[in-house]
């Protein structure tokens, strides 16, 4: 899709009410979902970040949307697909400057250049007891990426046509963070799985976008 198409139908969102919880289930094991539902995440303490969706067209001027594949490290998201942000600093002055933060340490983009839309539904993630907060932003003059060499192995430049494509919606048996061999939805782009918090972001901003295209 062209992104200045793109990007002038999909300011309509910014008055759309939230999918939220209902949307994450989607693409959320059974298992975790019935996790969600009886604990109290407000009473965990949790710590805080914050990401950024980075909509922005390729040379092509098609719609591209902005993944990455973390480095291998010793801890609980090593070697996953996700978004550019990251955990809250003191000098922050809140979330959408976290994740502003974050992808300009990331990737290398200047956080004045981003047109942020929504501020999207906070997604909790158990093993790291993190309470993320995720942020959709148009980035229509893009720059090249320059990759953080201790965080990021490298991008994901998912087309925004396949990330709405139903053909991309699969399953997998995966072993997760709280249990072995289960069936997890997720979705295949660029060949890889993307599956857990990010899926259930994912998950909101499909459905948000799917009300305006």
């Amino acid at each position: 899709m062209n992104f200045i198409d793109f990007s002038e139908i999909a300011l309509k969102i910014k008055d759309l009410p939230l999918p939220g919880e209902e949307s994450h289930y989607k693409m959320s094991p059974e298992l975790r979902v019935q996790w969600l539902k009886s604990n109290r995440v407000e009473e965990m303490n949790t710590k805080k970040a914050g990401v950024m969706a980075l909509f922005y067209p390729d040379m092509e001027q098609e719609t591209r949307l902005l993944l990455i594949l973390r480095k291998a490290y010793e801890g609980v998201h090593s070697n996953q697909i996700g978004f550019p942000g990251g955990k809250v600093e003191q000098a922050d002055r809140d979330l959408l400057d976290t994740a502003l933060r974050e992808t300009h340490e990331e990737v290398g983009v200047v956080p004045t250049a981003v047109e942020v839309i929504k501020e999207l539904s906070n997604v909790y993630i158990p093993p790291s007891n993190f309470m993320v907060t995720p942020f959709i932003g148009m980035y229509p003059e893009p720059k090249p990426f320059v990759l953080q060499e201790t965080e990021v192995e490298r991008l994901v430049e998912v087309y925004v046509k396949d990330f709405l494509d139903d053909a991309n919606l699969i399953e997998e048996i995966l072993t997760t963070s709280y249990a072995k061999n289960i069936r997890v939805p997720a979705y295949k782009l660029n060949g890889y799985t993307v599956w857990g918090a990010t899926a259930m972001m994912l998950s909101e901003i499909r459905e948000l976008l799917r009300q305006v295209l």
